[in-house]
């Protein structure tokens, strides 16, 4: 049941919708996939309901980006089925709490087993992205000898991010454009990712002080 319809969506993946109101069997959706094509219309849409002009050459907004340098995944040999995958990272990704997101961990290990380490890996940076979100950072890269954040623009108050690396002049300094950086030792994903929010929830609060 609903073999067909799952058929049809790995066709639009691979080959793409084509114009909405004209001839073309095939068109640039196959560029960015079927799920990016529909938000990409859905955020125009929306923008033109309201009244404005929607910024095509600017890109969806989707959260603080975090590279931990480690597979963060759901991986193939625990659920082969490609369209369940494809609709639980869209789960994961559009959890809006982390009580939301615990629920849905708890859900995946009834349905198929204990996690692999990879989508546990996944669940911990989504976490942390909840986490991170509303303290204007755009990206935080990490490894096993530190990291670095980049934040938005306006980003926080740049008397705050001083005050952090002044706290801490051996482990945390800024760059000619305003990333700060931190090196310490960082072995594991969760002290990677117990640094990183460390480090943005002090943030926080020389922000507020």
């Amino acid at each position: 049941l609903g073999a067909g319809f799952m058929l049809a969506t790995h066709d639009l993946e691979i080959r793409g919708a084509g114009e909405l109101l004209g001839e073309e069997q095939s068109g640039q959706i196959q560029q960015v996939g079927f799920a990016l094509y529909q938000r990409l219309l859905e955020h125009a849409v929306d923008g033109l309901r309201r009244g404005q002009v929607p910024e095509l050459d600017q890109p969806l907004e989707h959260g603080p980006e975090i590279a931990a340098g480690l597979p963060a995944l759901i991986p193939d040999t625990y659920l082969p089925d490609v369209y369940l995958r494809l609709v639980l990272y869209k789960r994961i990704a559009s959890a809006a709490s982390a009580a939301g997101l615990e629920e849905l961990q708890v859900e995946m290990v009834d349905r198929f087993g204990p996690l692999p380490e990879p989508a546990r890996r996944l669940f911990s940076v989504t976490r942390t992205k909840l986490e991170v979100a509303p303290l204007g950072i755009r990206k935080i890269e990490l490894n096993e000898r530190g990291g670095r954040v980049t934040f938005r623009e306006p980003g926080p108050n740049p008397a705050a991010v001083l005050r952090l690396v002044e706290a801490e002049p051996d482990v945390c300094r800024l760059d000619p454009k305003m990333r700060l950086h931190f090196e310490t030792e960082l072995p594991t994903l969760d002290d990677r990712l117990r640094r990183a929010t460390e480090i943005v929830r002090r943030l926080a609060a020389e922000t507020a002080a």
